[in-house]
């Protein structure tokens, strides 16, 4: 699949199974996030694999950081507990920011988003998948004290990567830009 053709086509796979990126297709995911656009070379990341023993302690962590939020949302509890193990290998995504550089700390984060693209489509470029989650858990202080947060850093996602379990359709149906676009 050439460069164009898995741009145009990108879908997220939700159904995610074993294996997982390793080795050498690791490396090329990694790689591939640290030339996302990056004003002031900044490099305003950090992430965390999550893989084998790690989801056990993910998935504790998560627990923690929904119980907190609502102990009496059961339902958000177990989902917080369950979701590490949707896939084989989860990648967290912190944005390390400056907020005294003149980059400014929204650019920063979005070149930490730019580095989720880029793992993801590395991933799908090997023949696997994955799918960008984020939510409420993101801002939990429990969730991102166990991810070493500082008090400027952001959680920008939590990249699941596998091998998609269903076979999807290689390209997608061409979305009309027009309403997205003006000429001027």
């Amino acid at each position: 699949m050439d460069a164009l053709e898995l741009l145009v086509n990108r879908r997220s796979a939700s159904r995610l199974a074993e294996p997982a990126p390793a080795g050498e297709q690791l490396d090329n995911i990694l790689r591939a996030a640290m030339r996302a656009p990056d004003h002031g070379t900044l490099q305003p990341w950090h992430f965390f694999i999550i893989q084998d023993d790690g989801r056990e302690r993910f998935s504790a962590l998560l627990e923690k950081g929904a119980t907190a939020a609502d102990p009496q949302d059961e339902k958000a509890i177990e989902k917080a507990r369950s979701a590490p193990f949707r896939a084989p290998m989860i990648i967290a995504v912190v944005a390390k920011c400056q907020p005294q550089h003149k980059v400014p700390v929204w650019e920063q984060e979005m070149s930490a988003g730019c580095a989720v693209m880029a793992m993801q489509m590395a991933a799908v470029a090997q023949g696997f998948n994955g799918i960008w989650r984020s939510g409420a858990l993101t801002d939990s202080p429990i969730v991102r004290d166990g991810l070493n947060c500082g008090a400027d850093d952001k959680i920008v996602g939590f990249l699941y990567l596998g091998t998609p379990q269903l076979k999807a359709s290689t390209t997608v149906s061409v979305p009309d830009t027009s309403p997205f676009v003006t000429h001027f």
